[in-house]
């Protein structure tokens, strides 16, 4: 009966203190993905200052997967950084301008700076920005994310 009882406990101890112990289900609470609605909403988003995940997904099996490492990466990195979800098939301009062929794909927009008018007239009341773009090309998963933020200098936590 105490083997039961001490097995429980280690149990209990590896569960709560194992960040990376995928073998029991955690609870994210409320979903913290994002999703798309126009590209109005987007580039407001992107002007409030935060890295963007954005992935452009449609109907498949790897869809599925892509939805729980998404949820668990926005659970972890909230709110440091946003996670959204584009439908392509409901919303086929905005991903078509990522002139990407294969679906389900991963871009990081962050760093959002006013661009430098270049000598141009340009209307007064218009205000350009510029983003950088990375093409998420690391492990799906939690670890792929901080190792990609890690790598180009994006802040996903507090400084401590």
């Amino acid at each position: 009966m105490e083997d039961t009882s001490l097995f429980n406990k280690m149990m209990l101890n590896l569960r709560s203190t194992c960040r990376y112990y995928t073998g029991f289900p955690k609870d994210l609470g409320p979903s913290k993905v994002l999703h798309f609605t126009s590209e109005h909403d987007f580039v407001r988003l992107l002007h409030h200052g935060h890295p963007m995940v954005v992935a452009f997904t449609i109907k498949c099996n790897l869809t599925k997967r892509l939805d729980k490492v998404l949820e668990e990466a926005a659970a972890e990195f909230y709110p440091h950084v946003k996670f959204m979800r584009v439908e392509c098939p409901k919303y086929p301009g905005f991903c078509i301008t990522r002139q990407k062929t294969e679906y389900p794909f991963i871009e990081i927009f962050h760093s959002p700076e006013q661009a430098v008018n270049q000598g141009k007239v340009v209307d007064p009341n218009t205000t350009k920005y510029s983003v950088k773009v990375l093409p998420f090309n690391y492990d799906l998963s939690v670890y792929g994310f901080r190792e990609i933020f890690k790598r180009h200098g994006i802040q996903s936590s507090d400084p401590n």
